[in-house]
């Protein structure tokens, strides 16, 4: 993928309920990111699948080029802060 290593990216798809529940809380933390949903795009599939063994196992999280796959709320916000304070 040619994202911004600056930025946060949700991958999920529909009816997956870990990412209903990550989106969901991410609402309420006022984190600036952008969702991206793996089933309309072919290359943030493939992006998912490269960092998380093949898998698409969502939600996966980009956070400044970093991947985290199926990251806890805390988890999540903890490489923010770390590694992009300025999306908070």
């Amino acid at each position: 993928m040619g994202e911004d290593r600056d930025t946060v990216i949700v991958y999920w798809r529909p009816g997956c309920p870990y990412c209903m529940k990550l989106r969901l809380q991410l609402r309420f933390t006022g984190l600036r990111y952008t969702e991206v949903n793996i089933w309309k795009d072919p290359e943030a599939a493939a992006h998912v699948r490269s960092v998380a063994d093949g898998n698409e196992t969502v939600p996966t999280v980009s956070v400044a080029g970093r991947a985290l796959v199926n990251p806890s709320l805390r988890r999540l916000l903890a490489a923010v802060r770390e590694h992009a304070p300025h999306a908070l």
